[in-house]
């Protein structure tokens, strides 16, 4: 099994198309209303990211804890989700989330704008003006949301697999040359490729996790990779025992794989919440 990642403009039917492609290939769909329930499984509510929720924050949003607390549940839930199996993601910047790695394919589906006014015309009910300015938001959101969380270029075509123009095919058609698409490119030994780097990514959030969600060490910034059977952690702090209990903590959540850090010292460091 593979995983598929769809980015949609506005009216563009990348519900349509989704649902299309998750039933094609027995595959689970995975949209924003499940990412928030796993999420909340976590013990946190969800009203509490709304505002970050595929939009670029604001100023102030975007200097809070809130931000990074958001990014790193968002991962956590994409990750579960793929542990899984074969799964169809819509949105959320997963096709960032999963990029390079093997067995994804992203797609990217879009229409023309007077295609899209159409239909948006047709959803919302409303007239030519508004349909414009619901369209407006919706691109200028989603271009913020991935430029601010994910440093890319939501529209650049070069960022996915597969684009696809959804004003001359209808859903079912662009669902199976998905299909098409990914039986062409995912073989077995990319598929084995995929299952070993998803075990890898998981982990890598769960020591995340759990040295600054649990065990509520201050290391700034801290990130951590595993490859080849060894977990690295990144980040600053500002003493050796807090990069010693940071480790330690690691060890807890990695089991038989190496633990080591790349973490540098920096007195008195500070960020701002």
């Amino acid at each position: 099994m593979a995983i598929i990642t769809i980015s949609r403009e506005l009216a563009a039917l990348g519900d349509e198309t989704a649902h299309e492609l998750a039933k094609l290939l027995n595959y689970r769909f995975v949209d924003k209303q499940a990412l928030e329930e796993r999420i909340k499984s976590y013990g946190v509510a969800g009203r509490k990211f709304e505002k970050y929720d595929e939009r670029k924050p604001s100023f102030w949003a975007s200097l809070s804890q809130d931000r990074d607390d958001y990014l790193h549940y968002l991962k956590t839930a994409i990750y579960a989700e793929a542990d899984q199996g074969g799964c169809v993601f819509i949105g959320r910047g997963t096709s960032v989330v999963f990029r390079n790695v093997p067995g994804v394919i992203s797609i990217f589906l879009v229409a023309p704008y007077e295609i899209r006014a159409e239909r948006v015309k047709s959803y919302f009910h409303c007239d030519d003006k508004r349909a414009r300015q619901i369209i407006e938001q919706s691109d200028h959101d989603r271009i913020g949301f991935h430029r601010y969380f994910f440093d890319i270029e939501w529209k650049d075509p070069g960022n996915y697999h597969l684009s696809i123009n959804t004003g001359c095919l209808p859903p079912a058609a662009c669902a199976n040359i998905a299909k098409n698409f990914l039986e062409y490119t995912v073989t077995p030994e990319i598929e084995a490729q995929n299952m070993a780097r998803l075990k890898e990514l998981t982990l890598a959030q769960q020591v995340k996790h759990h040295i600054i969600y649990e065990k509520e060490i201050p290391i700034h910034f801290l990130e951590a990779s595993v490859s080849n059977n060894t977990a690295t952690l990144y980040g600053v702090a500002n003493s050796q025992s807090l990069i010693e209990a940071a480790l330690t903590a690691a060890r807890e959540v990695a089991g038989s794989v190496t633990v080591q850090t790349e973490i540098q010292i920096v007195q008195e460091y500070t960020v701002m919440h």
